[in-house]
């Protein structure tokens, strides 16, 4: 359907009220009411879409299909061969069902893959050695920082059926020159809506084979209950294992866990789990062998755009006392950076850096001293805020602006045909409504009512930080006087660019809408967002005559 800039004068909430913006776009639109053959060939092409906007949204099935998915839920294949006549709740399933069916086609080109790589990194030659032992050593003079450890863990996911997953992951290890790695296959099917069940195999160089279940049941729209068994072999003989946790939501943000573990390392464990928009709180204690402990954890989250998060956590139990605090933020799209100081006895202090890029982890502890060095604990903290900051400043921001530029030229280039075309409807519609808006402007002014003095549409540069960018804005002051009446204007919340004789003047970016008008002869003046409702006259849009 082409009728894009007509839609939105027509999505009316009622049949009566369709039908009346329909008669007037007619009226405005007519052939015949235009004796320029340009103007009538213009008029011509606009009566025509906004015809089609209107057998859309007039006939209830491809009106509901419209109101619930927009365009893309009337070019879905297989609508031709939907029953007539039904509710929007039956479209909304009969689209649901269509989409599974177009992705079941899908299935088997599907993967999830998920990875984590960790290299640990020994930096304690930094804060602890005695130089005078260096001394008749060549090189010695530069601290040896070296890589103790290693880490590499990789799975997939790939659905067999709608209800059957395979996974296979594996990985490799390696600490002080010993290492080993393994490889496992896990089965899950999804027995109901309630619940899951999965089979696991493993084989590895140290351990030697595994086999598991695991299942997932909902015993409650509120409680969960998850068990998993395990049978290690190796050298020593059989080793069996048993993990329960039971989960409940206590309220809307918060959820209750009990663990039991019985195995190798046996334990019990609670916590309480707390989560809302701005933070994130954990309670937790274990009683086990051989560690037992008490934890407490706190997170807040900023409400900005780089979703900054800043954390502390403190964790006392038989190996002693850990404090860790830290601070993670968004640096790309799909990328997140975080740093944590850990800080305890007697295991000293570590820097532990991690970077998640979509699926992939990448992680790096790197332990500095195994002293309580207030030296060491002021670089972990310091060392990474400022590097952090001279690469935001000097390579991150700029390849995020450069980024985005590429993708806003990118779109632009994707769009420009359709862009002129909208722009020449829009100008064509412009011409159209000269003769309305007269005769609209004669009637306002009669009864001291509501006029547009200037409209401009698109990007506005008001902040001192951005004043190297381009002002791109549209003049829309004609095609706003014609959406005027009864001294009223009412926009709703959907993007302006879809308003009879307004185009996108700047594609990808955020626009707004500036308005000056004049209501019973006094001066108002409004600034709206793009998708924001806007409603004039108001009495807090008018400008004080002595300011």
């Amino acid at each position: 359907m082409e009728a894009g800039s007509c839609e939105q004068e027509l999505l009316c909430a009622s049949q009566e009220e369709l039908k009346a913006a329909y008669r007037r776009l007619c009226m405005l639109y007519h052939p015949d009411k235009h004796r320029d053959p340009e103007l009538k060939s213009q008029a011509e092409r606009l009566f025509n879409l906004v015809h089609q906007a209107y057998e859309v949204l007039s006939d209830p099935q491809t009106r509901a299909i419209y109101d619930i998915y927009g365009r893309r839920g009337l070019e879905m294949e297989g609508w031709e061969v939907v029953e007539r006549k039904r509710t929007a709740a039956e479209i909304r399933e009969e689209f649901e069902r269509l989409q599974r069916e177009r992705e079941e086609r899908r299935l088997q080109q599907r993967t999830n893959p998920k990875g984590t790589i960790s290299v640990g990194i020994d930096a304690t030659d930094l804060f602890d050695r005695y130089d005078e032992e260096y001394e008749d050593v060549p090189g010695s003079s530069f601290p040896q920082i070296e890589i103790n450890k290693m880490h590499i863990s990789q799975s997939i996911e790939a659905p067999l059926t709608s209800t059957d997953t395979a996974i296979l992951s594996g990985n490799l290890s390696t600490q002080n020159g010993n290492g080993g790695g393994s490889i496992n296959l896990a089965l899950r099917r999804v027995t109901s809506a309630k619940g899951w069940g999965e089979l696991e195999f493993g084989a590895g160089d140290l351990h030697g084979p595994l086999f598991g279940l695991k299942i997932f049941r909902n015993l409650t729209p509120r409680c969960f209950i998850t068990t998993n068994c395990a049978l290690q072999f190796s050298s020593r003989g059989v080793r069996p294992g048993l993990t329960t946790v039971l989960a409940r939501n206590l309220d809307k943000n918060t959820m209750g866990y009990l663990q039991w573990r019985w195995g190798i390392q046996s334990a019990m464990n609670t916590s309480i789990v707390r989560d809302t928009k701005s933070s994130h709180l954990t309670l937790a204690m274990q009683l086990g062998i051989p560690h037992s402990f008490m934890m407490v954890s706190y997170q807040h989250k900023f409400q900005d755009e780089d979703q900054t998060r800043v954390k502390g956590s403190l964790k006392v139990g038989f190996f002693g006392t850990i404090v860790e605090y830290g601070a993670e933020r968004k640096i790309s799209r799909h990328s997140v950076l975080g740093a944590t100081v850990s800080v305890g006895v007697p295991q000293g202090v570590s820097l532990k850096i991690k970077l998640n890029r979509a699926s992939q982890t990448y992680f790096f502890p790197v332990h500095l001293t195994d002293q309580l060095l207030p030296s060491a604990v002021f670089y972990a903290t310091v060392g990474p805020l400022v590097i952090y900051f001279a690469m935001h400043r000097l390579v991150i921001k700029p390849y995020l602006r450069a980024q985005k530029e590429r993708e806003l030229e990118k779109q632009r280039e994707s769009t420009a045909s359709d862009i002129l075309q909208k722009k020449q409807e829009a100008e064509a519609a412009v011409r159209l409504m000269q003769e309305s808006v007269r005769r609209i402007i004669e009637a306002e002014e009669a009864r001291m009512g509501l006029i547009v003095v200037n409209a401009w549409y698109g990007k506005f540069v008001n902040d001192n930080s951005r004043k190297n960018e381009k002002v791109k804005v549209i003049d829309v002051t004609v095609p706003l006087q014609c959406l005027v009446k009864d001294s009223k204007l009412i926009l709703t919340e959907a993007s302006k660019a879809g308003l009879p004789g307004f185009y996108d003047p700047c594609v990808g970016e955020e626009k707004s809408l500036k308005v000056l008008y004049q209501f019973r002869g006094v001066l108002h003046q409004v600034m709206s967002a793009d998708n924001e409702a806007l409603r004039i006259p108001k009495q807090s849009h008018r400008i004080d005559a002595d300011g």
